[in-house]
Formats: C-alpha cells, structure tokens, sequence
C-alpha cells in the first residue's frame, strides 16, 4: 500500500504494557488464544467444506465468520505477541497504515456478516417454507460480496480522511496495536472533526447495528416462544449463540468508539480481548453449543487421525 504523507514521523511507538509480569502474563495468555483460535477457526473452515450435511446458509455464513476471525488473528496478534517482550515497540508509517486498514475491512465485513446471519435466522424460523428459495445459493453469495464491498469503502473511507494527517512531534500509541482512536490524537492539527468523524462512521454504525440485531433477535425470539416444539428449543440455543457473537463483537467495539471516557488500562484490556480472546470464543461458543457441528468436526478429526496412522 502506498502511503503519501508530509509527516516528519516515519515510525509509531507502542506503549504496551511496562510491567514485566503483566508482560509474561499477557504473552502466555496471547500465544494461547492466538494459537487456539486460529486452530478453532480453521477446523470450523474445514468441518463445513469437507461435511455434505453442512453445505447449508447457516454454515456457509459460519465459515466465512471463521475466515475473518482467522484474519483478526492474524493481522493483530502475532505482532502484539512479537512486540511484548522488546523494550522497543516500533511499527513503520506505512505498517500502521496496513493494519488499520485491514483492521476496519474485517470489522466492516464482520458487522455485515453478522447482520446476514441474524437474517437467516429470521427467514428459517419465521418463514420455514420460503427458507431455501430466499436463502439459495445466489443470495449467499451475494450476501458475502455485499458485505466485503461495504467493508472496503468502510476502511477505505476513513483513511481517506487521515492518511494526509501531519505527524510532526508525538509518536507513542498507548496501546498494542494501531487504530483510529490513538492515530488520529498525534497528529498536529485541530482533530475534534476527524475524531467526530471517525466516532460517527465506526462508533454510531456500531451502535447502530447492535441496536438493529438486537431487536432483530428479540422479535424471533418472540415468535420462538409461541412455539413449543423439539425445533423451537434447538431455534433458542441455536439463537442464543448468535446473540453472545453479537455481543462479544460490538461490545468493545462500541466502548472504544463511543465511550467519551477512555481510559487506558480498560483500553488495552479491551484491544487484547477483541484481537485475541474474541476469535477464540466466537469458534468456542459455535462449537459447544451446535450439536451438528460438534459430530461433524469429530468426523473430521477422526478421518485426519486414520489419514496419519495410514500414512
């Protein structure tokens, strides 16, 4: 990515954590769920495309939030961890540049992602007779590229504004990772519009979003309830994930934007949670409370098992 930029800053610094044993702490706890997490979403990824019985919308959907959380992964924790243990955090312009964008792609793609999700369920549990006619392949598909152009012109929209930012002096970032919040307070100039501006685009459409899912989700729940059936208590479990996901995304993502309070410590809990814990409770909660996607995964590590002892 090319970056045009008058700054005199050519390398951001990260404040991190400057006790030491809150460091090892916080390594052990991110090479953990680092790893688990990208092993959890990676065998979701495959349980769905190697299992025929899963080849449904749900899943389809569920796979791909795999796939951008195996991103979250990726862009943000291996270099937190590589940094935790250096008295020199340093990333280049252009390094925090790329990961904010990737960043706010994922985010945007996600939260699209999401609210797709929450309207499959609807279409499944409140007209189960039109679901695979609405829910075919086609809408899947265009569901997916919907929510990955929205993503772009999200990312790409706001660095827009704050790519030319000048950085002529301060260039410590009080966090572990780079993002709009803590970039756009170093630059030298007035910045209350962009922080408005950035506050509006990420915090208010977060907020937005979290409003509309949760209604969403309140209304099937309603209509669940009037059923009693073996089907209407497999809908709640099955919806009851899909709430804490929702939950789990937002609710960080909706403080650090939106709270008009930040506080440092309570930041940097957040950033870790949302780049490592996050990812790996999203596979979690999937997996231990999906009955079909449990066996289907046991098939799959059982053929891998025999794969091995074969070979």
């Amino acid at each position: 990515m090319d970056v045009v930029n008058h700054s005199v800053v050519s390398e951001f610094v990260f404040l991190g954590l400057t006790n030491f044993w809150e460091s090892q702490l916080l390594f052990v706890f991110s090479s953990i769920f680092c790893v688990a997490s990208m092993m959890g979403n990676s065998l979701i990824i495959l349980t769905v495309m190697m299992n025929p019985q899963l080849h449904s919308p749900m899943y389809f959907l569920l796979a791909n939030l795999s796939f951008l959380d195996l991103g979250v992964s990726s862009v943000i924790s291996p270099k937190m961890i590589h940094d935790l243990f250096k008295k020199r955090k340093v990333i280049s312009f252009s390094g925090c540049i790329t990961q904010i964008f990737f960043i706010h792609v994922i985010a945007g793609v996600e939260m699209v992602l999401l609210i797709a999700m929450a309207f499959d369920r609807y279409i499944a549990i409140c007209k189960p007779l039109h679901y695979f006619s609405i829910m075919s392949r086609k809408m899947c598909i265009l569901l997916l590229v919907a929510a990955w152009i929205i993503g772009l012109i999200h990312s790409i929209v706001q660095l827009g504004f704050v790519i030319k930012l000048p950085f002529c002096g301060p260039n410590v970032l009080d966090s572990f990772y780079c993002d709009f919040p803590w970039f756009i307070k170093l630059a030298c100039t007035d910045t209350y519009r962009l922080e408005f501006m950035v506050t509006a685009n990420s915090g208010f459409i977060s907020l937005g979003s979290f409003f509309i899912l949760i209604v969403s989700y309140a209304f099937i729940l309603i209509t669940v309830r009037k059923h009693s059936s073996g089907s209407s208590s497999k809908a709640l479990s099955t919806l009851s994930t899909h709430v804490m996901v929702v939950i789990l995304f937002f609710g960080p993502c909706i403080f650090v934007y939106i709270w008009p309070h930040p506080t440092s410590h309570l930041d940097k809990f957040l950033a870790v949670f949302d780049a490592g814990l996050t990812p790996f409770l999203n596979s979690v909660i999937y997996t231990l409370r999906n009955k079909e996607m449990k066996l289907a995964m046991r098939k799959v590590c059982s053929q891998f098992i025999i794969y091995r002892r074969i070979s």
